[in-house]
């Protein structure tokens, strides 16, 4: 019985971490489509603030890349510093 509850933490923590890394690079698309989309319509608006408008582009798209890379490093946590699976063995006396 043990091993079983362990294997299914294990199942469902990688699970989890699939969907949240499915979710942040999805995200980071979506994100990345409608700053671009908003970035050609202020250049065909305003031809002449394609340099300010590029920097904030740029810019902005660093910061929402950043998110993906700090969702990694907490899911890397979860894949091999399973913190349920430590809870789950101290529970079982472990």
């Amino acid at each position: 019985m043990n091993a079983e509850v362990l294997a299914s933490v294990y199942g469902s923590t990688a699970i989890g971490v699939g969907i949240i890394l499915a979710a942040a690079g999805l995200g980071s698309a979506l994100g990345w489509g409608l700053i671009c989309s908003k970035f050609l319509e202020g250049i065909a608006r305003q031809p002449e603030m394609r340099p300010q408008l590029m920097g904030q582009m740029l810019f902005t798209g660093g910061l929402m890349e950043a998110f993906p890379m700090i969702v990694l490093g907490m899911a890397m946590w979860f894949v091999f510093a399973n913190p349920f699976a430590d809870a789950v063995k101290s529970a079982m006396g472990g």
